[in-house]
């Protein structure tokens, strides 16, 4: 692997690890409309989804707090869906195999979708891996949480319930 790799792979670590959480203020506005293959074949829109709380979860293979907390959503994925909850993976790795590779020894029941060319990372303004945004019943942004910690998925449920609820 080159040194300039090695070099682009540890600045890309080092930003999931230090990546901020912000929350977007009380005025929501609108979720970006966009439609992606997705791991099953087929293709999936935000439109489709329009009524259900959604969280996106942007990941890639190579980032570790992703792959820390892939079970953990998984989990929440479960637990809410048959609440009006769902929960969409967005991969942004250029070469799906690497995500279907590790999906194969982490597997997920919540939709997975490819944006190889980050167009619908760029569309929410993601900078940090991983990145989770939420949408409400309306198709409104409500918050958006950059990187992954330990505990973290305290602040998700909360904002699951919340949106829930509404």
């Amino acid at each position: 692997m080159s040194s300039r790799i090695k070099s682009w792979l540890r600045g890309a670590t080092v930003a999931c690890t230090l990546a901020m959480t912000s929350m977007v203020g009380a005025s929501a506005s609108m979720a970006p409309t966009f439609t992606l293959p997705s791991r099953s074949g087929d293709t999936v829109s935000l439109a489709q989804l329009k009524g259900k709380v959604v969280m996106l979860n942007f990941w890639a293979s190579w980032c570790g707090p992703c792959r820390q907390e892939m079970p953990l959503l998984e989990q929440m994925h479960k637990r809410y869906s048959a609440l009006g909850f769902t929960l969409v993976g967005v991969n942004v790795d250029a070469n799906s195999k690497d995500a279907e590779e590790w999906l194969s020894k982490t597997p997920v029941s919540f939709p997975v979708l490819f944006d190889r060319e980050s167009k619908v990372s760029a569309m929410y303004d993601v900078k940090a891996m991983p990145s989770t945004v939420f949408i409400d019943r309306k198709g409104n942004v409500r918050a958006l949480h950059k990187g992954y910690k330990a505990g973290d998925e305290g602040e998700y449920l909360n904002q699951i319930r919340a949106l829930l609820k509404e």
